[in-house]
């Protein structure tokens, strides 16, 4: 475990910095080195997730490069604490956090572990901790502390987190699962499950995403379906047992009870217990790569599909939000803050929407 006091006051540039800098000089003479047919997401990931970071972002269409001014090309998760501050992750450019006045950055200089971020969470004394693919950071509010493989996690690369009912940390790594024990990680094993062979990063012990039901089980997305943990037996749901697709990104409990699944080859099922519901193949939704989703207040069910925009279900029919309405990113993490505003996160940087329409928000706004 490792402390590091350092602040946000004075920062400089490090090696990796310039490493990044002369990337993007380069980037932008030159055409992106992943395909057409690689999602945005999966680019992001290549460039800032099991080696070193770096900057550039793919070509979408016309006028694709992010704003230079927009508090990051790529965020990918977001956060609202408990004093109301903003906290939006990056895939290349640490943390940023909005107090209601001023944006400001933390990354390696910083102390923080990492700069691309995979999970926020906040604890219940409020430190906010976080995912990278340097490990685990926590903020106390005035410092970070910072935990890897030498604490015992499987993989430094995280991808997952989780807090269950008890306080304990759940972390999905890029080489399986841990649970946080008096300072150190234990490992959960889950069984292998294939590469997959469409994805920029990728390992047979890969762990998506991990949740916890309104019973106590714990859910943990893989490559290869659903593990469900009800802390005596693991067992395991796919698409021999429905499941729209192996390759789950996210998992989601309604206010029903019922799961939802965003796949990354076949969009968004749901379980009710009993028996799957195809719902893009229902709802007639377009595009088949789904990720994170987001439960608002309402009870309303939020979700992207790649090249697809954004979708939200009210519970009756679903909307779908695309440039049309000025959602003109690849949407990665959706939120609705205490206010009841609507955030959306992803390749080109922040959104809100402002009534019918989504507005592009800059590090200089529009703030709330």
């Amino acid at each position: 475990m490792k402390r590091n006091p350092k602040s946000g006051t004075g920062r400089r540039f490090c090696w990796m910095r310039v490493v990044v800098l002369a990337i993007i000089a380069i980037g932008l003479e030159s055409q992106p080195a992943w395909s057409a047919d690689e999602s945005s997401a999966e680019a992001a990931d290549e460039s800032a997730g099991a080696s070193e970071p770096s900057a550039i972002q793919p070509a979408t269409g016309p006028g694709s490069w992010p704003d230079p001014n927009a508090v990051s090309a790529f965020i990918r998760q977001m956060h609202e604490d408990r004093d109301g501050n903003l906290w939006f992750g990056t895939n290349g450019d640490g943390v940023a956090r909005f107090d209601g006045k001023a944006l400001r950055y933390f990354s390696l200089d910083e102390g923080f572990g990492g700069v691309a971020v995979r999970g926020i969470l906040e604890d219940k004394d409020g430190h906010i901790w976080f995912g990278t693919e340097g490990g685990i950071s926590r903020f106390d509010g005035q410092s970070f502390l910072n935990l890897g493989t030498e604490d015992g996690l499987p993989h430094s690369d995280v991808w997952s987190m989780a807090f269950d009912s008890d306080g304990a940390l759940w972390v999905g790594t890029l080489e399986g699962a841990a649970r946080l024990v008096d300072g150190s990680f234990v490992p959960f094993e889950l069984p292998s499950t294939p590469r997959d062979p469409y994805r920029g990063v990728t390992s047979e012990r890969i762990v998506h995403s991990i949740t916890q039901d309104s019973r106590g089980r714990m859910w943990f997305g893989t490559n290869g379906g659903a593990f469900i943990w009800d802390g005596t037996t693991l067992s395991n749901l796919s698409v021999t047992d429905g499941l729209c697709g192996d390759a789950v990104n996210d998992i989601l409990e309604d206010k029903d009870g019922s799961f939802w699944f965003a796949t990354h080859h076949n969009g968004v099922c749901r379980f009710d217990g009993k028996s799957f519901t195809h719902v893009s193949k229902d709802a007639g939704i377009e595009g088949i790569e789904a990720w994170q989703f987001h439960l608002d207040d309402r009870g309303h069910i939020w979700f992207p599909i790649e090249n697809e925009g954004l979708y939200r279900y009210d519970g009756n029919s679903f909307r779908n939000y695309t440039a049309n309405q000025g959602l003109d990113c690849a949407v990665q993490c959706v939120m609705m803050d205490r206010a009841g505003r609507i955030w959306v996160g992803g390749y080109k940087g922040l959104f809100r929407l402002e009534g019918d329409r989504f507005v592009p928000v800059l590090k200089d706004g529009p703030w709330p």
